[in-house]
């Protein structure tokens, strides 16, 4: 069999060998001696090396990046007795940003001196290595996320003034404690863990305590339940049922009605230093969002040396677009309570905005009502070309995206439509070097209406004549 495949390809000659060779490989080149492309075959549809045709009669060393020349000068040292030559990528040059890279082997001919050159076009791996570093920055990103809430998750775990005890919902055992469960049983943590839950209070006690434990994972509610520990302390418990891969787990949470104000002061101040210390910015603010506080990590990011400098003035000052991202957040607040990974900017005293991303919380029934901000720098990886091509519009309106399910569509629409008519109105006065009235012949509305418009969304003096008015 060996002997009639070689008689049928000696028959053959360069250009049919080269032609065969195609169909294995994206493309096949028959190069001379002096290394110029003799002939060119493509497999069928094989786009990524245009016109073959245009290459017949060029050097071959020609068709490549510069860089690529040596390695090209190298395949055609290539002679019969160290043949076929190794593997070697080089790039075509190409109309768009990126070459083609392309892998060449040579096999020389001993007959003429010719070469058979296959190549392999290596751009749908180029791609999927692309996409595979894609998905190892997602999941990379995804990982420093879930530390970062983990890490916050547990601090506050351990910071809380009030009991919270992780027991296993099968036998009973403590599997995690805070700091204050260790202060209410009189126990240390390390004492308590894999510790049975019941053994630290009294029998009556114990028994509710398996009594409402059994309800809660039958039901997956409760009644809080009145215990007395066996060294005679009251408490308040409440259970809730919490699944964990294969594992069920009940979050018990112990309450005091005669807690000492001197524990909950000392925890009070620890949290206040840990805040004021936070390397995420943080920001109380008023029902009106004028600053009441404000921790080192906010006035290092605004840029600004003292808590003066921001105390009751407003939070639009520096945070996101004026008369756009505050509003919005004030309204979801007091709507909702509560707003989660609100994607901004800060906007510093120098330098450019720093894009953040933030969460807030109302406490509006409070002794002093107020909002409070948690705000976090966004580290973003190198954008490509397209994406750094983007128009400040597109990224507001993909802010405002970010917000579907978490914003009726009513108050987006309306943010939306507040936030491309105040862009227009600054188009127009920019274009026509502020004169209000050219301004408003542009926009089609009438000088009254422009007015209204600029004091609505606080643009320049709305009540300054114009430089080329009437």
């Amino acid at each position: 069999m060996t002997s009639i495949a070689s008689e049928f390809v000696s028959e053959l000659d360069v250009a049919g060998v080269a032609q065969i060779v195609s169909s294995a490989n994206d493309v096949a080149l028959v190069v001379d001696g002096e290394g110029v492309i003799v002939d060119a075959f493509a497999e069928q549809g094989a786009a990524a090396f245009g016109d073959l045709n245009a290459w017949i009669g060029r050097s071959w060393v020609d068709t490549v990046t510069i860089e690529s020349r040596p390695k090209i000068e190298a395949l055609l040292r290539t002679t019969p007795e160290r043949s076929p030559s190794r593997w070697r990528q080089v790039n075509l040059p190409t109309d768009e940003e990126a070459d083609t890279a392309i892998l060449f082997r040579v096999f020389s001919v001993k007959s003429n001196g010719d070469k058979i050159v296959m190549g392999r076009d290596l751009r749908a791996l180029s791609v999927m290595q692309q996409e595979l570093l894609d998905v190892q920055h997602s999941m990379e990103d995804d990982y420093a996320r879930l530390y970062q809430a983990e890490t916050r998750y547990r601090m506050l775990f351990k910071m809380s003034s009030e009991a919270i005890l992780i027991v296993d919902a099968h036998g009973r055992d403590i599997v995690e404690a805070n700091p204050a469960a260790s202060e209410y049983l009189d126990q240390p943590v390390k004492h308590l863990v894999s510790k049975r839950f019941g053994k630290f209070f009294i029998e009556d006690s114990a028994n509710s305590i398996e009594q409402l434990l059994a309800s809660v994972r039958a039901t997956g509610q409760g009644a809080a339940i009145k215990v007395e520990t066996q060294r005679g302390s009251h408490f308040v418990l409440n259970a809730e049922l919490l699944r964990q891969d294969d594992a069920s787990l009940f979050l018990i949470h112990l309450k005091s009605n005669d807690a000492s104000s001197r524990a909950e002061g000392h925890h009070s101040s620890t949290v206040m230093n840990i805040i004021e210390h936070s390397s995420d910015a943080f920001v109380v603010v008023d029902p009106d969002a004028r600053i009441l506080l404000a921790n080192d990590a906010f006035m290092e990011m605004c840029q600004v040396t003292s808590e003066l400098q921001i105390k009751l003035q407003p939070l639009e000052n520096w945070l996101g677009r004026p008369g756009v991202d505050v509003g919005v957040l004030r309204k979801n607040l007091q709507q909702r309570g509560v707003v989660r990974q609100y994607g901004t900017q800060i906007n510093p005293e120098f330098g450019a905005p720093v894009d953040v991303e933030l969460s807030a919380v109302a406490a509006l029934q409070s002794d002093i009502p107020c909002f409070g901000f948690v705000i976090r720098r966004i580290i973003k990886r190198p954008r490509r070309t397209d994406d750094m091509a983007k128009q400040p519009l597109g990224q507001s309106l993909e802010q405002m995206t970010e917000l579907v399910g978490r914003v009726p569509l009513k108050d987006l629409v309306r943010e939306t439509t507040d936030l491309i008519e105040r862009l227009c109105i600054e188009a127009a006065l920019k274009m026509t070097s502020n004169n209000r009235a050219s301004a408003a012949d542009m926009l089609g509305l009438s000088r009254q209406s422009l007015y209204v418009k600029l004091r609505r969304f606080d643009i320049g003096d709305p009540d300054a004549d114009d430089p080329a008015g009437d």
